[in-house]
């Protein structure tokens, strides 16, 4: 199987939304989460159990509670399965 990885981000940088593209060896509960620069949840984009394979997900640039995230670095962790990739974002305006 393939490991558990954050395949890519499109685009990168971005201004009103990015695809997100990971893939998990073996099914199991899935968390993908943007966080800022500090280090503080931005956002949780997936959190649920989800079949091994590969998976696409959207951030709209939204923080948690439907504000707009600023212009930035963020980062988007994925964790499944005792494993986890993180990849870096540039939200533009």
């Amino acid at each position: 199987p393939a490991p558990l990885s954050i395949e890519g981000v499109f685009p990168n940088p971005f201004n009103a939304s990015t695809v997100i593209r990971f893939s998990l060896p073996s099914a199991g509960r899935t968390n993908l989460a943007v966080y800022d620069i500090t280090g503080r949840k931005v956002r949780d984009l997936v959190s649920d159990f989800l079949p091994a394979g590969a998976h696409t997900t959207i951030w709209n640039g939204l923080d948690g509670s439907g504000r707009r995230a600023s212009s930035g670095v963020y980062f988007v962790r994925l964790s499944s399965g005792g494993g986890a990739a993180t990849r870096k974002m540039l939200l533009v305006k």
